[in-house]
């Protein structure tokens, strides 16, 4: 009674925090919203919290407790552990109040017991159930997530196949209606309710040696059979299947499938705890009544063996004129001629047929039903509407539709949009565009009679236009793969992620990933591998990537993520450092060239991902005289460093509307040289040199594998890193601040940003140790380097480019060639006043080297050591005042157009 109490207690409390459910007097909570149609009209018993439901009679929709906390009703040897006076107390616990089972009509079925595996290093209690065949059938009932899709277990070795478990109160030899159900639990459920039933233990299993025995104990004399497997395409086809060998064995059959309405998949246990839901008798029979006559209805939908058989059937159960129905992965039309059931019903009533005559009026009118409703096939195949996907922040939507056919050639899914399903023309047109030899030949009007059907109440699903970590869902998706909260889950069967109240998909299909799943795979020998090869760079451009994982949280808390710059000689093993890392996150790539790209083709790639490396390779800019320099500048990178948007795009509507999506990736440049920008991109960057390496035998071979292991047995490290996500954050938010006061005490490093970029790369190495083993010395080694980088970053930010130096040496060199200015023609001493032209002539005639002008002129915008001020100024020149001076011949003009910098 305690276990009751506490679990009530916390069941009540977060309705009364998550849904706003409340209790003023009487046996109900009310005034919740509900989550399906959002009104405030969700109630609950107060004394037994079990079940919640929408009083709203278009919604109506009810939930168990345990399907929105599920944590709640995941541990039950913690929530009620059993005792030597109460060894069965967990298991007991367990089926009374996630099951809704009466423990006086199950005392003795059930014993628990517990289950270990060795592999996991992990345990759960267990109710098992001994089979009639021998063996035994167990749910794990403690945290059953952790053993994967394993949450019960049959006796190793054991097989119940072909024998049925028949629940001690059902009498066999006595019932005339045998239901037929996949699960122990299901069959349970239905007893409860005053229904024969058995279990077949699975939807694959045909209880052939159980039925054969009951036909022979009953002497012919056999129960009707219902069929009442899950409503799932799997179980679709045993049922068929099934009923066909039954009725071989001398069987009457039926079927029984519960509606799916929505994703919930709902089963005999389900309704069981619905109809328990119901306090008024009266109500609850009905409810109950109402539901199996739904459920039978749907069984006789499944089996029916042709389509005039179904049309009949669907006609018979709402009395529509007119409609629509899918029989063997093929589209029908029914159509009820009333003037042609009236002369039917005639000639049957009048028929001189000794067999017509036989027939009852119900027999008699499902007779002449058959013979005069119109059933008319208008499509090869079976499109079905699953959802309706919207893009909101490009106001884009989709309706995504499923088609079956026929032949086993599976189904395609496709999407449809709102102009395709409105014209019959269209829709032909777009279906046969997406799936080969569809053909829709039904009219425009019965596509919208269709279409009405199948669109309204449709469920929608949100989307992104990229893969990796969404912020606005806090959610990482990878393809068919997404994890959230740390929690890994699969696309489901429509092709999108289902995380409780969210569906979510992504609309980009370019980028293919390959993610390892099974742990067991996953090589973790890399390591030593990388560190041989690379050292400790090749730690810091892993840890960039790692870290690259979590850009978007870094950089909502820290309004930055540093940009990574990989250069060294070629054959210094770059591409097999890229290669490898990209193999970590599932990828096998290596990056683009921007130099060979569009503005339009550099921002699509670079909105593809979140949360991954966007790699520039060999983008050199050391050459501004080539025609591809124009069309690439580093200073484009600048706003991606603070999460800055990739352009401004003008959507396709009346109005002005803009749409900017926002970089969400990590930039990392991959060339043999260094990368020439202004001091604004080279504060971003942190830059890895590699020279080429003295091989080894060693070092050859450990660069040889790490470039043959494939990508499916490293991948699961994208896994492990994301699922610690948390873990990481918290940790990464302890170590930068440690960093950034190491950083800031060497008085050598006076730019802030080089401190912020190398202290988050620091952090992220301590925070890469959570996922990979990674010891001491290689931890303290890359720190080190990462400090050096620091200092090599604020010195090359001091510096100036190669050519610009040269250019002031040659300066200083032509300065002292004479007395007076000889190239500066600034009066001013705190300025320098070149006119280059008559520089490089001047520089030519003394034989100094120097670049061409072109070059130049690009170039010495960014000097360091003499600021530009400005270009082209029109200045008195004191060069030209002291050659003319004492000089009657000389008539050259005072005045000349330079270039000016800062002397100092």
């Amino acid at each position: 009674m305690n276990m009751k109490h506490d679990l009530r207690a916390d069941i009540l409390q977060r309705l009364q925090s998550d849904y706003g459910l409340k209790h003023k007097a009487g046996k109900y909570m009310r005034e919740g919203e509900c989550p399906a149609c959002k009104k405030k009209e969700l109630y609950a018993f107060h004394d037994d919290p079990w079940m919640i439901r929408c009083g709203r009679g278009k919604c109506g929709q009810t939930w168990h407790v345990k399907e929105i906390y599920e944590d709640l009703f995941d541990d039950w040897s913690k929530r009620a552990p059993a005792t030597e006076q109460h060894p069965n107390a967990t298991a007991r616990a367990y089926l009374e109040f996630a099951r809704g089972f009466r423990l006086d009509l199950i005392q003795g079925w059930f014993t628990q017991e517990t289950y270990f595996s060795g592999e996991l290093n992990a345990g759960s209690a267990t109710v098992r159930f001994a089979l009639d065949k021998g063996g035994y059938w167990e749910r794990l009932i403690d945290r059953p997530h952790r053993f994967g899709k394993m949450k019960a277990r049959f006796k190793p070795g054991d097989s119940p196949r072909g024998v049925w478990w028949c629940p001690p109160c059902v009498e066999l030899l006595d019932v005339t209606e045998l239901w037929i159900v996949e699960g122990i639990f299901d069959a349970i459920a239905l007893v409860h309710n005053g229904i024969a039933a058995v279990s077949a233990m699975s939807s694959g299993a045909y209880p052939e040696e159980s039925l054969k025995e009951l036909a022979r104990q009953r002497g012919g004399k056999l129960p009707k059979l219902v069929w009442a497997l899950d409503n799932e395409p799997g179980a679709h086809k045993y049922t068929k299947r099934w009923v066909r060998q039954a009725r071989a064995l001398g069987y009457e059959c039926e079927a029984a499938q519960i509606p799916q309405p929505d994703s919930r998949k709902v089963d005999w246990n389900d309704l069981h705890q619905r109809w328990n839901f119901i306090d008024d008798e009266t109500q609850r029979t009905e409810q109950v009544e109402k539901d199996l006559a739904t459920a039978r209805y749907h069984g006789s939908l499944l089996i029916a063996e042709s389509a005039s058989e179904k049309g009949v059937l669907m006609y018979d159960w709402r009395e529509r004129h007119e409609f629509h129905f899918g029989f063997d992965s093929r589209l029908y039309w029914f159509k009820m001629d009333l003037e042609k059931f009236n002369k039917a019903m005639q000639a049957l009533e009048s028929s001189e047929r000794h067999e017509d005559q036989l027939l009852n009026d119900k027999q008699r009118r499902d007779k002449a039903l058959r013979q005069c409703g119109g059933v008319v096939e208008i499509a090869n195949c079976y499109p079905q509407a699953l959802y309706f996907q919207r893009n909101e922040v490009t106001d884009e939507s989709w309706y995504y539709f499923r088609v079956d056919f026929p032949h086993d050639s599976g189904s395609v899914k496709n999407t449809f949009t709102g102009g395709q399903v409105a014209a019959a023309s269209e829709f032909k047109k777009r279906l046969l565009s997406m799936a080969a030899g569809a053909v829709f030949t039904g009219s425009g009007q019965q596509l919208d009679k269709i279409m009405k059907d199948q669109l309204f109440g449709l469920k929608t699903v949100e989307t992104i236009d990229f893969i990796g970590y969404s912020k606005q869902h806090s959610c990482y998706v990878f393809g068919d793969i997404a994890v959230r909260s740390g929690i890994v889950s699969e696309v489901n069967k429509e092709d999108f992620f289902e995380f409780g109240k969210l569906r979510l998909k992504t609309l980009q299909k370019s980028i293919a990933m390959h993610i390892q799943r099974d742990s067991k795979v996953y090589r973790s020998d890399w390591l030593p591998m990388l560190w041989l090869c690379f050292g400790a760079k090749g730690i810091v451009a892993l840890a960039f990537w790692f870290g690259s994982l979590f850009a978007e949280q870094i950089r909502a808390q820290y309004k930055s993520f540093p940009f990574l710059e990989v250069t060294g000689e070629a054959g210094a093993g770059k591409t097999t450092l890229l290669t490898f890392l990209w193999k970590l996150l599932g990828r096998e790539h290596e990056g683009f060239d921007p130099s060979k790209s569009t503005r339009a083709g550099r921002q699509r790639a670079m909105g593809q991902v979140s949360n991954m490396p966007v790699v520039l390779i060999e983008g050199d800019r050391n050459e501004p005289d080539k025609a591809h320099a124009k069309g690439f500048d580093w200073d484009e990178l600048k706003d991606f460093y603070g999460g800055g948007t990739l352009g401004t795009k003008g959507m396709k509507t009346s109005g002005n509307e803009t749409y900017e999506p926002p970089f969400r990736g990590a930039i990392a440049i991959s060339q043999n040289a260094d990368v020439s920008a202004s001091e604004a991109i080279l504060t971003r960057i942190i830059k890895s040199h590699f020279a080429r390496p003295e091989v080894t035998t060693e070092s050859r071979a450990a660069a040889d594998n790490l470039n043959l292991i494939p990508v499916e047995h490293l991948s699961h490290f994208l896994l492990l890193a994301v699922r610690a996500e948390a873990q990481v954050m918290a940790k990464f938010a302890e170590r930068v601040l440690v960093h950034e006061q190491r950083l800031r005490k060497l008085k050598e490093i006076r730019v802030e940003r080089i401190i912020k970029n190398h202290s988050q790369l620091m952090a992220l190495v301590d925070c890469l140790c959570l996922v990979c083993p990674l010891d001491e010395n290689q931890v303290v080694t890359t720190q080190q380097a990462l400090t050096a980088m620091a200092l090599e970053r604020q010195t090359a930010i001091s510096a100036d480019h190669p050519l610009v130096a040269e250019f002031w040496e040659v300066y200083e060199y032509l300065e002292s060639l004479g007395e007076g200015p000889q190239v500066n023609h600034s009066t001013d001493p705190k300025l320098i006043a070149i006119n280059l032209n008559e520089f490089a002539e001047l520089a030519s005639v003394h034989r100094q080297n120097l670049a061409d002008l072109k070059t130049l002129r690009t170039l010495l915008t960014e000097s360091r050591s003499h600021k530009l001020v400005e270009t082209n100024k029109p200045t008195y020149s004191a060069v030209r005042a002291s050659q003319s001076a004492g000089n009657a011949m000389f008539n050259k003009p005072l005045t000349v157009r330079c270039w000016v910098f800062q002397s100092a």
